[in-house]
């Protein structure tokens, strides 16, 4: 058995993808056999340090890591490495994602920590995000765990590095056990070993230490230590793939930046970069991707005009690519404000766009095979869901602010617990979708849509015959059509409905308009009427459905409350309630003016000219 609290691994870099995908397969190595299957699994590594680096100093690696069910704190000595067996000290025990120490649960760990970081305050160097492919190895006399780890190494929110490493665990038996073992791999032309941590590795990454110096301790690593995301520190850095690609001058330029004319250019990438990648829609191997060759091509740039430039000849999947093209390159240039925060609208403005290629999909969705697009989808659904969280908060906030505005000093004081508890939910939520923003989950969305929308035919589903219906022309109008009757359909019970059939009513409106404007430089002039005709019944349902979402929260925060607010804040924000209550009284009452500008006979007219221009 190895010592209580020492870790004694073989560490080997993985040369290139074929090596990482035999070694992902194989189930033996000499006597030693997989005792089940794989497992895999995604971890989140935060390497933390006080400002004048005293915990390095002290010959320590302090480690947070967030797995799928818990974080666990580790503790390891730094004690270099002469070959590929690595022995360390190392101390466990529970923690949060809080960067207090007294916030953890007591443990030899933590008491470790504490004792020489004192009462300074940890920063966090470096974050290494690994999906960890794990199995356990066993013979007559020990059991080893085998991990194969594809890391992305994360710095000013932003990835720095990627790389491949191999590692083997020594969970019971013998330490002799890992020298056989050892002898296995090192035959291996596919590992070298490693003789340094992926701390070590990842800090030479960010440029925190020289990249061939080793360990340095003290100031010169940790004075350059980023704060933890959602700090006080705030705001980062505009980073990330997408704020890196959008801010660069070969990266992805704003609808505004298009050219004066208007037209909508090529999704070829320019003269003088390389063809672009195959579909970004195609399965993944196997392996994990090997590092980046230093003098990779750079991604197909996408170019972009002030519209999406659909035509009637277009067929249905291309014109549907030249929407989330358009889009797509909208959202790039909204994340660098969102990861800022210093404007709420720059976060609107990527929310919009993530809701448009989400609508793009369900008007344009059939024209593509959809197992080769589900995994775009799905990514971005995600994506969509966090900014959803943030906005709806902003939104809310928003509103109680200006009624507090309003309100005397008293009054605008004892209104102050109910702004004071939004706004935490707010930064809760803005916190998440920076971790979101920072993940490999959102490397892999930007990279992936990149490739798909600049790549004419990927993931094409071709027509089931030469006169199958599959151009703008031909099957626009029923798209529209549809669109139309889905929210037609509620005339019949729009007078007694119910607050949630009155959202869906929204719903299918904002899908109409979307399906409108996908389509409007195909159709006829009196797409210009119509669009915004729903727009205003969307906006109308919009404050309907806010007023309701902030009486409910309202109504609840009153309730949970109650045992601590005093009269003066409880009649304050009754009052607040009372006033959305009419509110809302009011908007559904004058609901029936923008209805019949959208339900009407001459809005269907004017829809037919329009669709009679295909």
């Amino acid at each position: 058995m190895t010592a209580e609290g020492v870790e004694l691994e073989l560490k080997y870099r993985v040369a290139d993808a074929a090596g990482a995908a035999r070694l992902a397969a194989a189930r033996s190595f000499g006597p030693f056999r997989a005792t089940g299957p794989a497992r895999q699994l995604q971890v989140e590594d935060r390497y933390l340090d006080t400002a004048d680096g005293a915990l390095a100093r002290a010959g320590y690696a302090v480690r947070l890591r967030r797995g799928p069910t818990m974080t666990v704190l580790a503790v390891k000595s730094t004690t270099p490495a002469r070959s590929a067996l690595h022995r360390r000290e190392e101390l466990e025990g529970p923690a949060d994602l809080s960067l207090d120490p007294h916030a953890w649960p007591s443990s030899p760990a933590r008491a470790l920590v504490l004792e020489h970081a004192g009462e300074a305050p940890l920063l966090e160097l470096v974050t290494v995000r690994q999906l960890r492919r794990t199995r356990i190895l066993a013979d007559d006399a020990a059991e080893i765990e085998l991990s194969l780890d594809e890391v992305a190494v994360v710095a000013s929110g932003r990835v720095v590095e990627r790389f491949v490493e191999l590692e083997a665990e020594l969970r019971r038996g013998p330490a002799a056990a890992l020298d056989a073992l050892g002898e296995i791999l090192a035959a291996d032309p596919a590992l070298a070993p490693a003789t340094t941590s992926k701390l070590d590795r990842a800090l030479a990454a960010a440029g925190l230490v020289p990249p061939a110096g080793g360990r340095s301790k003290g100031k010169g690593r940790a004075a350059t230590a980023s704060p933890a995301p959602g700090t006080a520190a705030e705001p980062r850095a505009a980073a990330g793939p997408g704020a890196a690609a959008a801010a660069s001058p070969e990266g992805d330029p704003a609808p505004a930046a298009a050219p004066a004319d208007g037209a909508p250019a090529p999704a070829a990438p320019a003269a003088d970069q390389p063809a672009p990648p195959p579909a970004a829609d195609t399965p993944p191997a196997a392996a994990p991707a090997a590092p980046a060759a230093p003098d990779a091509p750079a991604p197909p740039r996408l170019v972009v005009g002030k519209t999406p430039g659909v035509t009637p000849d277009d067929v249905l999947a291309e014109a549907g690519r030249k929407v989330l093209r358009f889009h797509f390159a909208r959202m790039l240039a909204k994340e660098a404000g969102t990861r800022s925060g210093a404007d709420i609208e720059d976060l609107h403005g990527m929310r919009v766009a993530t809701r448009r290629m989400r609508a793009a999909w369900r008007v344009f969705g059939d024209g593509f095979r959809a197992g080769r697009t589900r995994r775009l989808r799905g990514r971005l659904r995600v994506l969509a869901g966090h900014l959803g969280a943030v906005r709806d908060l902003d939104v809310l906030l928003d509103a109680a602010l200006a009624h507090q505005g309003a309100l005397g000093g008293r009054e605008a004081a004892a209104f102050e617990p109910l702004v004071a508890a939004w706004r935490d939910e707010r930064e809760a939520a803005r916190i998440v979708l920076l971790r979101e923003l920072d993940g490999p989950a959102y490397v892999r969305l930007v990279e992936d849509y990149r490739a798909f929308v600049a790549a004419e035919g990927a993931a094409v589903l071709a027509p089931a015959s030469p006169v199958a219906p599959h151009r703008v022309r031909d099957t626009a109008a029923s798209r529209i059509w549809l669109a139309y009757e889905q929210v037609r359909a509620y005339e019949s019970v729009l007078r007694w409905a119910d607050l949630e059939t009155v959202h869906q009513l929204r719903i299918a409106a904002k899908w109409l308009r979307y399906t409108l404007e996908f389509f409007r430089e195909a159709l006829g002039p009196e797409a210009d009427v119509l669009i915004p005709r729903v727009v205003a019944l969307q906006d109308h349902l919009g404050l309907l459905h806010d007023a309701d979402v902030t009486i409910a929260l309202t109504r609840q925060f009153l309730v949970a409350h109650a045992g601590t607010l005093t009269r003066d804040e409880t009649r304050t924000i009754a009052a607040y309630l009372a006033l959305e209550e009419r509110e809302l009284a009011r908007l559904r009452r004058t609901m029936a003016g923008p209805w019949r500008s959208v339900s009407g006979a001459p809005f269907r007219r004017l829809l037919g000219r329009a669709v009679a221009a295909l």
